[in-house]
């Protein structure tokens, strides 16, 4: 599964994600006014990711949104399940807006090179289009009753949570507590590509984030980075220019991924010490994908 652009044909079980509901009158606005992204694109064949910021414009949350009849649906990390159901209620003052958990109420598998619609075992279940690894992939919401079984029934397309770690790594995706944290402003780790929509109203932490694009760099960069050999760095590890006796670390890991052959890392490039080629404080050699 390390090849770094695609992936063979997969599905993953993301059951364990947090999964919170909005219903009522109010529950698209209400949430447009507390999401980066513009929900009024939203539909039932597609989810959008997002991104939950403090008024300075930090993260507290990366999330995907999708639609479930006359409820909207957000999931994020399992671990961020009180602290986003706490942050997404706070505001819901005279809005006609219910939330409710909904966390390990149905099961969730995502697939990847797999059509539901043309799979035997999934094509019966509601499935939405989404780019949770980055490229197209299909969201496959199945009653809980009926999990265990369609799992076994996929055999060999079914991964574990390595292979997911394996593939988001490999493919640069960024993840809450790895690439992501409280201290992460959404443009350090390239989500104002996929996750921001700067022509939309007012959100909580908007006036910073647009500043920041007006601005045009952040600090550090999130990057993406391969190396050769049976030797892999690890998490946490600072990175230096390729050039010896380079004093200031260009940067630090966040996430590695290795086999016998290669690994591939994620990692912020603190501006201004671009280049291609860099040595960790172990000499081991990494390669930026650009």
């Amino acid at each position: 599964m390390l090849s770094g652009d695609a992936l063979p044909a997969v599905v993953f079980d993301l059951s364990h994600r947090t999964r919170l509901g909005f219903t009522g009158a109010d529950r698209l606005r209400y949430l447009n006014g507390q999401l980066t992204q513009d929900l009024k694109k939203l539909s039932p064949e597609r989810a959008l990711p997002a991104c939950v910021t403090t008024a300075k414009g930090r993260m507290q949350a990366d999330v995907w949104v999708s639609v479930l009849g006359e409820t909207i649906v957000v999931d994020a990390v399992a671990e961020l399940q009180e602290v986003l159901a706490g942050r997404l209620e706070r505001y819901i003052v005279a809005d006609d807006v219910v939330l409710e958990d909904l966390t390990g109420k149905s099961g969730l598998l995502h697939c990847v090179g797999v059509s539901p619609a043309e799979h035997p075992v999934l094509k019966d279940f509601m499935c939405t289009r989404s780019t949770r690894l980055g490229m197209e992939g299909w969201d496959v919401l199945v009653p809980l009753e009926r999990l265990a079984d369609v799992k076994l029934a996929l055999g060999g397309l079914l991964a574990d949570a390595k292979d997911w770690e394996v593939a988001r790594v490999a493919l640069g995706v960024p993840t809450w507590g790895a690439e992501l944290g409280e201290d992460t402003l959404p443009p350090e780790a390239g989500l104002e590509r996929t996750h921001i929509d700067y022509h939309k109203g007012c959100y909580i932490g908007q006036e910073v984030i647009s500043r920041l694009k007006s601005v045009g760099h952040v600090n550090r960069t999130l990057c993406r980075f391969r190396g050769e050999g049976s030797v892999a760095p690890q998490a946490g590890n600072s990175f230096f220019k390729e050039k010896a006796g380079s004093p200031q670390a260009a940067g630090t890991l966040t996430s590695v991924v290795a086999d016998a052959e290669c690994f591939f890392a994620l990692g912020y490039l603190k501006r201004g010490h671009e280049s291609e080629k860099f040595v960790t404080e172990q000499g081991i050699e990494l390669t930026r994908i650009l």
